[in-house]
């Protein structure tokens, strides 16, 4: 997987655009002055959880003693189930706060930024080859400057697609996903039938 494709993949797992909606409502009760402030510390928090499972998947999946094959399989049926709900999103909505009440990490920076998905996903670029962390930095780094671009000028941009446009968008996003999940999962049983004797 090269750069290109990581942060694809990865700015796919983060679905700004199927956020939007959801941070727009979450700093809706707060003044205008305070969303920006409120919405680039939440980024810089979830960009940072996100490094810090990018450089130390690796070590968890040591641990824990788990094979690359393993590690795939389980991100590609992750990311399928993520994609599912993309495509057929569920009724329900975000945990409340009170008006005027300011978020604090959760759940602007987990899970909606860096979901159990988008952890899952850098644990698995790290173990695959981690003799490219510096391509996967470039490619989270990119994933997350888009994201964070869309989610800034995220009033622009439900004028722009409207209601139904984001929701189009989404789908789309969702389907993407779906084949690069299978392919995932199918790259991890292939490798395993490969290594067995």
């Amino acid at each position: 997987m090269d750069i290109f494709s990581a942060s694809v993949m990865l700015f796919l797992i983060m679905d700004p655009l199927g956020n939007l909606p959801i941070f727009a409502s979450i700093l809706r009760h707060l003044d205008p002055a305070k969303r920006r402030k409120v919405l680039i510390r939440e980024l810089i928090f979830a960009l940072i959880i996100m490094l810090l499972f990018l450089y130390a998947g690796e070590s968890i999946l040591t641990f824990l003693n788990l094979r690359s094959e393993s590690v795939s399989i389980a991100g590609g049926i992750i990311l399928f189930l993520i994609a599912i709900k993309m495509i057929f999103p569920q009724p329900g909505g975000v945990a409340g706060l009170a008006a005027g009440e300011e978020p604090f990490i959760v759940p602007m920076a987990i899970p909606l930024m860096a979901g159990p998905s988008v952890l899952a996903a850098l644990i698995l670029l790290a173990h695959t080859d981690s003799s490219r962390m510096t391509d996967w930095t470039v490619a989270l780094f990119f994933a997350w400057g888009a994201s964070a671009l869309i989610l800034m000028f995220n009033a622009l941009f439900t004028r722009i697609l409207g209601e139904k446009g984001l929701t189009a968008v989404e789908r789309l996003m969702g389907m993407i996903l779906v084949m690069l999940s299978v392919q995932m999962f199918l790259d991890g049983v292939a490798n395993y039938l490969n290594g067995v004797p």
